[in-house]
């Protein structure tokens, strides 16, 4: 696959040029366990990226966040976007939104995305995801994918964007099943959560 990946990255220009879009549904990372493995998921950098305090897999995100947080479809800076479930994503994504480019384009900072000189794990700050639904209602984005240098062809779905501010009164949890973590996933003080510190000696923080 490395060989595949290098030359697409090499002949990135000329293919997004005719149109081709590569499908990298099944070449992503993912990331969206809150195990912690030796390489770094997505879920801690998101949680602390955009101080939104979920914990456990990406997919549960969503639900979890009803009745804590306001939830919504538009983008907002520092907002996480939630991803379902999608190809080798099989635990769904989190991003936390960066910067707002017009009513299609934002950028994202992410963790376990694209694997950059052969390795997963790793961080991308300000990459683009725009958004390809129908309506302009982010339910479908593209996101960039780093061995090719351009946007990948895949139609991800979100299910929405988790806010970093109460939920409108009334609004209560819907969660569906019980929550489990693992146990490198719960709250733990800062001296004591190796990838919280990982996270901030990258951030300079």
């Amino acid at each position: 696959m490395a060989g595949a990946l290098g030359a697409l990255a090499a002949g990135a220009g000329p293919v997004a040029a005719r149109g081709i879009a590569l499908d990298d549904s099944a070449m992503v990372s993912g990331g969206g366990s809150s195990m912690l493995p030796p390489y770094l998921q997505c879920v801690p950098y998101a949680r602390q990226v955009s101080g939104i305090m979920i914990f456990g897999d990406a997919h549960t995100w969503w639900e979890q966040a009803a009745g804590r947080y306001s939830r919504g479809t538009m983008p907002r800076v520092g907002a996480v976007m939630a991803f379902k479930p999608h190809g080798n994503s099989t635990l769904g994504h989190v991003a936390a939104v960066s910067r707002i480019i017009d009513s299609r384009t934002i950028l994202i900072r992410h963790a376990n995305w694209s694997p950059i000189n052969g390795r997963r794990g790793q961080i991308e700050d300000d990459v683009r995801a725009i958004d390809v639904s129908e309506d302009n209602d982010w339910s479908e984005v593209r996101v960039w994918y780093a061995p090719i240098q351009a946007l990948g062809g895949t139609h991800w779905p979100v299910q929405g964007f988790i806010y970093k501010g109460k939920p409108p009164k009334g609004e209560r949890p819907i969660l569906t099943r019980p929550l489990t973590f693992a146990k490198s996933d719960k709250p733990a003080a800062r001296s004591a959560d190796p990838i919280g510190d990982l996270i901030s000696a990258r951030l300079g923080i």
